[in-house]
């Protein structure tokens, strides 16, 4: 049961109050303005950037924008940055203050080799020196609060590295700390360690929320019980089904229900994107959200190739109305 009160603030982060206990995760190449807007109106607490890598926004690398355009109905709105320069960082994070986001997050969990090998993402938790110097800076150049994201650590079985890591993210400033319960080595693979997620919460005193392993509504109770998080972050399980921060498994919505929100997130979509590119990166969406319907490979097919978003409209209504039979 959600124990929070929407008139009362679960958390606050510096002077922005948290009013729900159930947040969208940053996930690269998903949690663009589009998703956030969606799982925003549907209770997500907090609306989190994909990451921005600070080299590429340097570099003006093409379509970096997207990354940290929203809107006011996404607030509070965290910027998540990602690198492991410390002065990249405070460059990009003092340009993207001008923005006015509420909260700058530096990604300290992101398992891919290419980045975790060159010592960002998840590779920052082998270099507390690095951290601290990190986080040193922006206690004394920011104006915005920053917290960070990170893992249990590198490798399975030695939480020093995390516990290490979230203390100097305290120590300097930080205002919260997100914890994805699995190391750099495991990825997204093997079961989210809970005990490890609360004794890094035990280890500091800003507030810690736990994340992985969300794959129905009777798993966030569990999760904050076990861990005596305040609040839990759902990635891979909001794919398909936003509704989880409206605390329904999928089973629950019916099809019409989902055919409304595949429109208005499909309609945010080409708003954002243009037509045809904001349905042809709508289509993983699509998968997400259609894969509880037994279709045909044919029907599936299909829709997911049309690049014309009338007649994908047409095709989606054809198959919910099948399934509201």
């Amino acid at each position: 049961m959600n124990s929070s009160n929407q008139n009362i603030p679960i958390l606050t982060l510096g002077q922005v109050p948290i009013y729900n206990d159930l947040i969208l995760a940053p996930m690269d190449g998903y949690t663009d303005h589009p998703l956030r807007v969606i799982c925003r109106r549907l209770g997500s607490a907090m609306s989190y950037t994909e990451f921005i890598n600070a080299r590429e926004w340097i570099e003006g690398y093409p379509g970096i924008e997207k990354k940290y355009a929203f809107s006011e109905e996404e607030r509070p709105v965290v910027f998540q940055l990602l690198d492991h320069d410390p002065d990249r960082i405070i460059e990009v994070a003092l340009r993207l203050q001008e923005y006015q986001p509420d909260l700058i997050d530096i990604n300290m969990g992101c398992p891919e080799k290419g980045i975790s090998a060159r010592g960002a993402g998840a590779g920052l938790l082998r270099s507390p020196l690095t951290i601290a110097r990190i986080f040193k800076r922006l206690s004394r150049s920011l104006k915005v609060p920053f917290s960070a994201k990170i893992r249990l650590g590198w490798d399975e079985g030695d939480l020093s590295t995390a516990v290490l890591a979230a203390r100097i993210v305290e120590e300097h400033g930080g205002v919260l700390l997100a914890v994805h319960g699995r190391t750099k080595r495991q990825g997204y693979k093997g079961e989210v360690d809970l005990n490890g997620i609360a004794e890094i919460r035990r280890s500091v005193q800003i507030p810690v929320i736990a994340n992985g392993d969300v794959k129905k509504v009777a798993d966030i109770d569990f999760i904050k019980v076990r861990t005596g998080c305040p609040a839990v972050m759902i990635g891979r399980a909001a794919i398909g089904n936003p509704w989880i921060f409206s605390r329904l498994d999928r089973c629950q919505v019916p099809p019409h229900t989902v055919l409304q929100i595949m429109r208005d997130h499909l309609t945010l979509m080409l708003e954002f994107y243009g037509d045809p590119k904001g349905l042809i990166i709508f289509r993983k969406h699509a998968a997400g959200y259609l894969k509880p319907y037994a279709l045909s490979s044919e029907i599936r097919a299909g829709l997911l190739t049309t690049a014309d978003s009338s007649e994908f409209v047409t095709r989606l209504q054809e198959i919910i109305t099948t399934q509201d039979q």
